[in-house]
């Protein structure tokens, strides 16, 4: 028995959400996991960080970014995604100075979608058989300040996702800026994310016995045949984003930061989002709103709360932060951060 391949994370159903004159080709990429926010700092200020990006989870927000750590930063994060859907997100990321030579990274991000069970249009409540399903990224990025107010950086990872016996599989790359402006210290970021190959689902379980010609007897009418798959387009977006700090007191810290997102399967939206550091960010706290602009937002509010603490030449952060979803239950964020 098989799957429904309805399922499959890679084979979307085609909804075309239209605007005044607009196609926004909603649920039209494979790969829709690229997508989701990593790190809990991030997370909290709404995912207005392509400017801000200062520690490890700049190797997905922007690895431009990642040029300004002169220490070894490593984070691990774990999201649970959707009360009760048992789908959990997460991500890995170490970053390595190298001096003149720029920064290395390395980080990987998985998704699991947890154990479901096997139907069939004969057997729609299921046939006891359970299969699971599981979307995975591998990168590599190198990120360089050009000058002191200039850097650069790029990521090559490569996507896969896998349901039971089948699977799809490319090659993307990030690419993104960062420059700190006269202009009152204001950060400007650009980054392009996901430009890469299509995915198409090949497999096991693409495999059917098909009959050539079934008006004609005596030919082969089992012939061993595959189901061939369309290519889907990996979820691309173009980010534009703004930030500034403001120093009020000694030991406080404002940040305040805006991104404006141009993605290829949806129309655009903006994400804005604060952070409050305090005792010299040793508490911070944090807050944002996702998706702004955006017809049939489904996201909103996030909120988060971290600290931070210093052991000499090693640091430690741990970190939280809580988004809300209007149908599909609030999502969660852990994150650790380690510096030494």
């Amino acid at each position: 028995m098989r799957p429904s391949y309805s399922a499959i994370p890679v084979l979307v159903v085609v909804m075309l959400a239209t605007a005044p004159g607009q196609v926004t080709k909603t649920g039209t990429t494979a790969a829709k996991f690229l997508s989701i926010g990593i790190g809990a700092r991030a997370n909290g200020m709404g995912g207005a960080f392509s400017s801000v990006a200062d520690d490890a989870s700049a190797l997905y927000w922007n690895p431009a970014g990642a040029a300004s750590l002169s220490e070894y930063h490593a984070m691990v994060t774990y999201t649970s995604l959707f009360k009760d859907l048992d789908i959990n997100l997460n991500y890995l990321a170490l970053v390595l100075p190298a001096g003149d030579f720029g920064n290395f990274g390395l980080s990987a991000v998985a998704i699991d979608y947890g154990k479901m069970d096997v139907t069939t249009e004969l057997r729609p409540e299921g046939t006891g058989e359970r299969f699971s399903a599981i979307s995975y990224a591998l990168a590599l990025s190198y990120s360089r300040a050009i000058t002191d107010y200039f850097s650069a950086g790029i990521t090559v990872k490569y996507v896969r996702e896998d349901i039971w016996n089948s699977h799809a599989d490319g090659i993307a790359f990030d690419v993104g800026t960062l420059f700190t402006t006269p202009f009152y210290g204001v950060k400007f970021a650009s980054m392009i994310s996901n430009y890469g190959s299509k995915l198409q689902m090949s497999g096991e379980d693409l495999l059917i016995r098909y009959d050539a010609d079934p008006q004609r007897r005596g030919n082969n009418e089992t012939v061993d045949a595959y189901y061939k798959t369309d290519h889907f387009e990996l979820p691309l977006k173009l980010q534009i984003g703004l930030s500034r700090e403001f120093e009020f007191l000694e030991g406080y810290r404002l940040t305040i930061a805006v991104d404006a997102t141009h993605p290829n399967d949806n129309a655009e939206y903006v994400n804005v989002g604060a952070e409050l550091s305090l005792l010299d960010n040793l508490v911070s706290l944090r807050g944002g709103y996702k998706a702004l602009f955006l017809e049939d937002n489904q996201e909103g509010l996030s909120l988060g709360l971290g600290v931070h603490y210093g052991l000499g030449l090693f640091s430690i952060g741990v970190d939280y932060a809580f988004q809300q979803y209007k149908f599909l239950g609030n999502t969660q964020t852990f994150g650790v951060m380690f510096r030494f």
